[in-house]
């Protein structure tokens, strides 16, 4: 499958089987975000992955899920992630503006997740100060985000958006995400009228 194909095949994964995943491919999703793009080449974040099931499991009391649909969009007992990686900035290299190269090196743990058939969910709104704690992180990180991690047990799908952008389940359950259109997104200056 071609990169441009994993990037249209990603969506956000929140039912997952239970089968752990291996640490050397969790490795391997981290390696990959050490290869994502910096900023001057500062390289400023560190990662931790969470993959013991009890560590996992005190994480997913942290974080919330699927605004639009919540709590339907909440993963269930017997779906919740089998893995984290915590995406961590380290300050005494880069203070601010590392924002960006923290969405590259999730973009890149998300689409090598999707080739080794591992469904992922980005995760902003979580409880840092807890996880902070669970994880004995010290203070001098700053938590970015999580990436939530398992094989899916769903197959959400993409959709043309028609006057919503927000997500939905079908009376079957079936996640629908909406996407803009191409050609309202594509913006036309005078130039090229």
């Amino acid at each position: 499958m071609s990169v441009y194909e994993l990037i249209l095949k990603r969506r956000t994964i929140r039912k997952f089987r239970q089968d752990r995943i291996d640490r050397k491919i969790l490795e391997k999703l981290v390696n990959a975000a050490r290869f994502a793009p910096s900023g001057a080449n500062l390289q400023p974040l560190k990662y931790v992955i969470v993959d013991e099931p009890e560590k996992v499991d005190a994480v997913f009391k942290h974080v919330r899920w699927a605004g639009y649909i919540a709590p339907e969009g909440n993963p269930r007992e017997g779906e919740t992630p089998v893995a984290y990686i915590i995406i961590l900035n380290d300050p005494d290299i880069r203070k601010t503006g590392y924002e960006l190269d923290a969405g590259a090196a999730a973009q890149n743990i998300m689409l090598t997740a999707l080739e080794e058939g591992i469904g992922s969910c980005w995760l902003g709104s979580i409880d840092r100060d807890d996880i902070r704690r669970i994880l004995n992180i010290p203070e001098k990180y700053v938590i970015n985000t999580a990436i939530a991690l398992g094989y899916p047990a769903e197959s959400p799908v993409a959709e043309e958006e028609n006057g919503s952008i927000k997500y939905y389940k079908d009376e079957n359950g079936t996640l629908h995400v909406p996407k803009r259109k191409l050609e309202d997104i594509i913006l036309k200056t005078d130039a090229q009228e």
